[in-house]
């Protein structure tokens, strides 16, 4: 019987080097991930990922869903954060209603991240629910600790 081996890789071609100072500007970093002809019909989740010094690494596209709600696995979420070598996260969605209110499903994910990410020492910064005119930081409004 044969066994696959796993392979972890690590390549950053990215010349230019974009750091995260604060919500407003991790916004729109994100915001320019996102297709703006979609943004208002399904939902998708995305990481942003970064270094010790919240240097950006890359965005990953979790997952995309539906009107209204996507599924996010956070084995996945640090899977990938740990293969990129990252220091550092912030998560995103996108509301296609365009409603920044965050739902207690979005609370509840960003607590189990939040806790997941303490054990790996990968720091939650924010978690961010965008639009394609605004959005809402749970950092900047108490909600990540």
């Amino acid at each position: 019987m044969k066994i696959s081996e796993i392979t972890v890789s690590y390549s950053n071609s990215n010349k230019k080097k974009l750091k995260v100072k604060d919500s407003k500007e991790s916004y729109i970093i994100l915001l320019d991930s996102w297709n703006k002809n979609t943004i208002e019909l399904q939902e998708e989740f995305k990481v942003l990922l970064l270094n010790r010094s919240n240097t950006v690494l890359g965005i990953y596209q979790m997952s995309k869903g539906g009107v209204s709600g996507t599924y996010v696995d956070a084995k996945l979420v640090f899977s990938v954060a740990l293969k990129c070598n990252a220091s550092n996260i912030i998560i995103a969605h996108n509301h296609p209603s365009s409603n920044l209110t965050p739902s207690e499903a979005d609370k509840k994910l960003t607590q189990k991240l939040n806790k997941a990410g303490q054990y790996l020492d990968i720091t939650l910064i924010d978690h961010l629910i965008i639009t394609k005119d605004d959005f809402y930081s749970f950092a900047d409004n108490g909600l990540i600790k």
